[in-house]
Formats: structure tokens, C-alpha cells, sequence
């Protein structure tokens, strides 16, 4: 027998590797009825793939309890088999709603990257009782995962059955669902699965454990038996009508408010939506978590309202989050009235493009117009966002965004400094093809009426990734004069410097103990043109043990010095003595964390820090418990406890935060959730009751109450209102 030249045998081990699990999709004529089981006869010519990986509890073996799947399509279908083993018939599962909980539960997880860019996809989940969650997910080199979406919904269908080895879900999802290329022979495509009996994480394509699993960068290939046609995405019309009654007690006024609206969705070509949105409204949105604000710093809550978050990594992935934000959402639809307090400016009306131009171009544009109020000095402003993002090498990016802030209409009672703001920006993205190295290096710039020299930000973040070793190291510069009037910014004129490391050890032969984590964290902030020119620094040190069954343990050391520019009271005690400027603080604490499985039917997470604060000292201590009754019942209870002690005259304070929440889900299309918030710092009570019934694919009933108490010497009334909503899904 002649021997292969040595060069061909690495070439095809190398091509193995890198296509080592491929599937052909045949195309059927057959109807295929979706109900769970495997007898419909298109099945059996349908090719089957299994061999899944695990991910975790180790990446080196074949997974314990195999998955297998089948797929075929025709002119307007694409179709899924999807046979997982299980040990035994013990689930977990948290509630019955659209998009379920997926931490430590069992489910199953399909991911299409249509486009073949390994930047974005499509991703569909369900588990036993063919529950549905639907998901985009962008740009997966951005940091802090702010590339998954899961308020996009998408019309299709599943369901799943139980056997005395398995069970099977049977998937149909429509191909005007997805963006694609038109005539497209194949899609980089992956499935992965949990099975909380065997504790196991597995997909069919391999992924390295220290990456995480549905990274777009590990994929395998699903080949379609002949070209696609077009994607031709439906005309949606989603109208609304919105009806509350309440009182405002503060104002002694009662509410009687009648509203009504338009979403629609155009699709242009195959890859592009045009998002119209006239007299949106929220009223259905839950409300925001309470928290205690101990820092110097405005709190950042996430965005909830879906005109904002779909294809959202367009136009927030830009800049370093916390520090260098350039646009935030959440301010649309708020200002400040004459007396400086924040008030809501309703949004009229909304329109967002968003898609690919091609296999490698992608475009963003969003425009919205907020109501003026004269009486309260909040004038009308046309907000707008422009990007541009460009896929180069396997899975970089380069990208530009342009974002304006501009008053409609000249206003007497403002300023001429604040009638416009703009920012434009230039940002690269590094994310290596085998995901370990990844960054990002950015530089804006932004501009007002009034003429500054220290207008522009910059910044550079680098890490790598490997089995044992996490390090990266970022560094950001925002001028003095730099200002974005839609972005997040805790501070402005600054220099920061983040280095950090992690040192994995996976314990071998261990059936308890997945991994242990050593990391630090540091943070240097400099002030240049401060008479003190360093603000600070932050030294976090931990060790972290993981178990297989998903408990944690964690032990941390924080050390911190600070200086105050200004005065400062971390308790915000009305008329107290705050703690005086031009100081530096150091302080040192310690604090030490336990939270047991998530799949266990009553769950508990908690935390005890204790060390110098300032001047003095705090004493923390963080609980959370959770009990469910599978899958119909959830209740939570969140209890914090800050006891700050300061010398005299500076105050003392006792903090309290308690947060129930209760919440059914009495089948697939309906649940009811009620989420009660009290702390002492704000003295805020609110209450928030939400029915949810899905009477139809993407269209929902609402019934909302909202009650909220001040509690001064006694609790008092500020607002209370109750809200029906309808919203109907119309395709053409």
C-alpha cells in the first residue's frame, strides 16, 4: 500500500478537525406533523449526527448521556429531531414562559449562524415539556455579554414527548423567521445540551471549557441537500391599545388615561428590518430592582423596553462598560425639569434599521422624538444613532457609530450650551478564530456649542484566554470637555488603568470539585487635572471553589483608597454631616460567600463582609433564598443588611433591603408575577402585580398594578394605578 505524503496526512486531520461534525439536511415533500415523536416517514431518510462533547464537568470525553438529532426542509421549513437521554424522569425546570430560565435547569439549545461570519446567530431553546425561548446573539467579542438578546421573539413551533430513555422534541421554524443569504448551500450551526441528572453540559460541536459554551467561534456545519431559496420576511403590524385608571396622592389628581399605538416591521431584501414605533408604551415592562447605592456613582440599571433591546449590540456595544459608554439608552424618555429632579419625557415616536448589508457589513440607525413639557423646562429632542460595523479577518470588526442629541425647537429656559450634543466614534474588535484572544481599542470624540479642547475618549482593553490562565489588561482616557449627554459615564477627565489575572486549577479524579479560581483585579484612577491627580485605587483578591452539582464558595479581600473631591455621605441620611472633601480614605474588607444549586428545589445564596469603610467601619450581610414548586411556582426573598458605623459627627445607619416576589405560571400562555421592594435608604415601598395571558403568537394581554409608599413616619401613598393593556401581532 503507497503511504500518504506526511503533508497530505496533517492537511486531512486538519481538515477533520475543523469539519468534524457536519450534517446533510435533506429535502422533504412529506408533511411533517410536529407532536413529539419520531414516526413520520420523512424522518427515516433523515441523516442523524450524535458523538456530543462534553463541556462540563471535563472537555475531554464523549459526553455520558448522548443527544441525537436529525434535520431536514423544505420550501418554507427548516425541521429538528432532537432525541436526549436522560437517567431518570427528575427535571429541572423553572416556570412555563417564553424564554425560561436555563441556569442549571435541563434543556436543549439549537444556535444557526446563517451568515457564516461567527458573529451572530440565531438561537432556539426547549427542554421535556417543549417549552420555547428564542434568542439573537451579536457580536460575541464584546465584553460582558451584552451581545444576547432575549427579547426577540420569533412564530414557531415544538413540541416534546417523554420515553423511557429519553425524550424528544420535534422543532418546525420557519425560514422567514431567519436572515440568511440567499441560495445559502450550508450554515455554521451547533446544539448543546444540560442534563442536571448527570450534572453534564454537552454540544456537538467541541468546546474548550474555559470558553464558554456557545461561543460562535466552535461550531460545526449543517449542509443543505440543494440551495435555499430567498428569505422573505413577512410585513408586521403590532397595534396596541392601552387603558389605566389610578391617583397620584402626592398631587391629589386621579388618572384616567386612554393610549394607543403602532409598532410595524418592514423587511428590506434579506437581511435588513425597519422597526417603526408611534406613541410606544412600556406599562408592561417589569419594574426596575431597588438597590442600595453605596459609591459616589449613579447606579446603572439595565434597558427592558424591546424597541430598545432588539439588535441593541449595534448601538451600546461601543466603548468600556461602566467607564467609557458613550450610548445608553435609558436616557431616552428622561430629563431634568427646572429644578433639576429626573422626569420622565414620554417618547412620541421611534424608528430603528438594523440588519446586514452583506455577508460581512452591518448597519444600524435609530432615531427617536421626545415630548416637550414647557410647564416643567423639559424641551423636545430628536435623539439619533448611526453605525456601522465591519467583520475583517475571521471574526474581527471595525466599526464607527455617529450619535446626536439636538433640541427640536429654540427654548428660552435653555441653555445654549446644552441645545445640541454630538459623538462620533471609531472602535476595532479583536476576537481570535479559536476565541482565546480578544479586544478592543476605541477613540471618540464629541462636540457641543461651547468650544473645548479636552473633547475626546480613548481607550484599550486586551485579554487571552487559555485552559489555566485568564490576564488582560485595559486602560481608558476621558477628557475633562468630553461629554455624551446618551451615554453612561461615572466620571469625566480621567485616566484608568484595570489590570487582571486568573489561575484555573481542574482537580483530577474529583467528583465533587469542578475547578478552583485564583483572580485579582486592580483598578488605578488618576484625576490630571485635578490639584490631586490620583483618585484612587481597588485591589480585589479571591479564591473561588466550583462544584460539579453548580454550588460555589468564595473567599475576597478588598482593599481600597479613595479620594473625595467633594463631600460625601455614603448613607445618604437626610441633613446628616457628610464626610469632608479633599481627603484620602483607605479601607480594608473581607468577605466570604456561599450559594448552593441552582436545581435545588429550595436554593439559598448568601454573604458576610466585614472591614473599615472610610472612616469607620461596615458590617454586610446579603441573603437570597428561593423555593419553587416545579414548574408552576416561583418565590424569591432578597434581604440586605448594611451597617455602616462612622465616627462622630458623620452618621450611622442601619440599611435594609427586602424584595419578595411571587410568581405563577399557570401553563405556557399565561402567568402572573408580583414583585414587592422596600428599602430604608430611599424609604421607597413599591408594589408591582403583572397578569401575562398569550392569546395568540406574539400578541399578549397585560393587566398591571402598580402601588408605591413613602415611608416617613408612617407609610404614605404616593401612586397607585392599575393598566390593561392588548397587543396584536398582524403579519402580511
Amino acid at each position: 500500500m503507497k503511504k500518504l505524503p506526511i503533508i497530505l496526512v496533517l492537511a486531512l486531520v486538519y481538515s477533520n478537525l475543523i469539519f468534524s461534525q457536519e450534517l446533510t439536511v435533506k429535502y422533504t415533500e412529506e408533511k411533517i406533523v410536529i407532536d413529539g415523536s419520531p414516526f413520520d416517514s420523512a424522518w427515516n431518510d433523515a441523516e442523524s449526527s450524535t458523538d456530543f462533547w462534553q463541556w462540563r464537568p471535563t472537555d475531554s470525553v464523549r459526553a455520558v448521556k448522548q443527544t441525537e438529532f436529525k434535520a431536514l426542509f423544505d420550501n418554507e421549513n427548516i425541521y429538528f429531531l432532537v432525541k436526549a437521554y436522560t437517567k431518570e424522569k427528575k427535571f429541572t425546570v423553572y416556570n412555563l414562559e417564553r424564554d425560561f430560565e436555563t441556569k442549571s435547569a435541563d434543556y436543549v439549545q439549537l444556535i444557526f449562524d446563517t451568515f457564516n461570519d461567527a458573529s451572530n446567530a440565531f438561537k432556539f431553546q426547549t427542554n421535556h415539556l417543549g417549552l420555547k425561548g428564542d434568542m439573537l446573539l451579536s457580536s460575541v467579542n464584546s465584553f460582558g455579554g451584552r451581545g444576547m438578546n432575549s427579547s426577540w421573539d420569533a412564530i414557531w413551533e415544538v413540541e416534546s414527548k417523554l420515553y423511557d430513555d429519553s425524550y424528544i422534541a420535534e422543532v418546525k421554524i420557519p425560514l422567514n423567521q431567519l436572515y440568511f443569504i440567499n441560495g445559502a448551500n450550508s450554515w455554521r450551526f451547533n446544539i448543546y445540551r444540560s442534563d442536571t441528572q448527570s450534572l453534564e453540559h454537552s454540544s456537538w460541536a467541541k468546546t474548550p471549557q474555559e470558553q464558554r459554551i456557545g461561543d460562535l467561534a466552535f461550531m460545526g456545519k449543517i449542509n443543505f441537500e440543494k440551495p435555499l431559496g430567498e428569505s422573505k420576511k413577512p410585513i408586521s403590524f403590532i397595534p396596541y391599545i392601552n387603558s389605566s385608571i389610578g391617583k397620584d396622592f402626592v398631587k391629589n389628581k386621579k388618572i384616567n388615561n386612554f393610549d394607543y399605538g403602532l409598532d410595524m416591521k418592514i423587511p428590506i431584501g434579506n437581511s435588513i428590518n425597519i422597526d417603526f414605533a408611534l406613541n410606544p408604551d412600556f406599562s408592561q415592562v417589569e419594574v426596575d430592582d431597588q438597590l442600595v447605592n453605596l459609591t459616589q456613582f449613579e447606579l446603572r440599571l439595565p434597558e427592558r423596553r424591546q424597541f430598545f433591546t432588539q439588535n441593541s449590540d449595534l448601538f451600546t456595544d461601543f466603548g468600556q462598560e461602566r467607564d467609557a459608554e458613550p450610548f445608553f439608552s435609558r436616557r431616552i424618555g428622561i430629563s431634568k425639569d427646572l429644578e433639576g429632579n429626573t422626569v420622565e419625557n414620554r417618547i412620541i415616536s421611534g424608528v430603528r434599521l438594523s440588519g446586514k448589508v452583506n455577508d460581512k457589513l452591518r448597519i444600524g440607525l435609530l432615531n427617536v422624538l421626545t415630548e416637550e413639557d414647557r410647564s416643567k423646562g423639559v424641551p423636545q429632542n430628536n435623539s439619533t444613532v448611526f453605525t456601522l460595523r465591519n467583520k475583517v479577518f475571521a471574526r474581527s470588526n471595525y466599526s464607527f457609530f455617529f450619535i446626536n442629541r439636538e433640541n427640536t425647537k429654540t427654548y428660552d429656559f435653555v441653555d445654549s450650551q446644552n441645545t445640541y450634543n454630538r459623538v462620533f466614534g471609531l472602535e476595532y474588535n479583536l476576537a481570535s478564530k479559536n476565541g482565546e484572544w480578544r479586544g478592543r481599542t476605541f477613540f471618540h470624540k464629541s462636540f457641543t456649542p461651547e468650544k473645548n479642547d479636552k473633547n475626546a475618549s480613548f481607550g484599550i482593553k486586551l485579554s487571552k484566554n487559555t485552559r489555566k490562565h485568564y490576564v488582560s489588561m485595559g486602560g481608558s482616557y476621558v477628557g475633562d470637555d468630553f461629554r455624551s449627554d446618551l451615554g453612561y459615564y461615572r466620571r469625566y477627565g480621567f485616566v484608568k488603568f484595570t489590570p487582571f489575572y486568573q489561575y484555573r486549577i481542574y482537580p483530577k479524579n474529583n467528583n465533587k470539585i469542578l475547578n478552583y479560581e485564583l483572580q485579582h483585579y486592580a483598578a488605578y484612577v488618576f484625576r490630571p487635572n485635578k490639584a490631586e491627580k490620583f483618585e484612587g485605587r481597588w485591589n480585589i483578591s479571591s479564591f473561588e471553589i466550583k462544584y460539579r452539582n453548580q454550588s460555589t464558595f468564595e473567599i475576597k479581600q478588598n482593599i481600597k483608597r479613595d479620594y473625595l473631591y467633594y463631600d460625601f455621605d455614603p448613607t445618604r441620611t437626610e441633613d446628616a454631616i457628610p464626610l469632608p472633601a479633599n481627603n484620602f480614605y483607605s479601607y480594608t474588607d473581607y468577605e466570604i460567600a456561599f450559594s448552593s444549586p441552582d436545581k435545588n428545589l429550595f436554593k439559598f445564596a448568601t454573604g458576610i463582609s466585614y472591614g473599615d469603610f472610610f472612616n469607620g467601619t461596615k458590617l454586610s450581610f446579603k441573603t437570597g433564598f428561593k423555593y419553587r414548586i416545579q414548574p408552576y411556582f416561583n418565590m424569591s426573598l432578597k434581604l440586605d443588611y448594611d451597617s455602616i458605623k462612622l465616627p462622630d459627627p458623620y452618621p450611622s445607619r442601619n440599611i435594609w433591603l427586602i424584595s419578595p416576589k411571587f410568581q405563577f405560571t399557570f401553563n405556557k400562555k399565561s402567568s402572573w408575577a408580583t414583585y414587592i421592594q422596600y428599602t430604608n435608604q430611599s424609604k421607597n415601598l413599591g408594589i408591582n402585580s403583572r397578569f401575562k395571558w398569550r392569546f395568540a403568537p406574539l400578541s399578549d394581554l397585560y393587566i398591571v398594578y402598580n402601588d408605591n409608599y413613602i415611608n416617613t413616619n408612617s407609610l404614605e401613598p404616593q401612586y397607585r394605578s392599575i393598566n390593561l393593556k392588548f397587543t396584536y401581532w398582524i403579519n402580511l
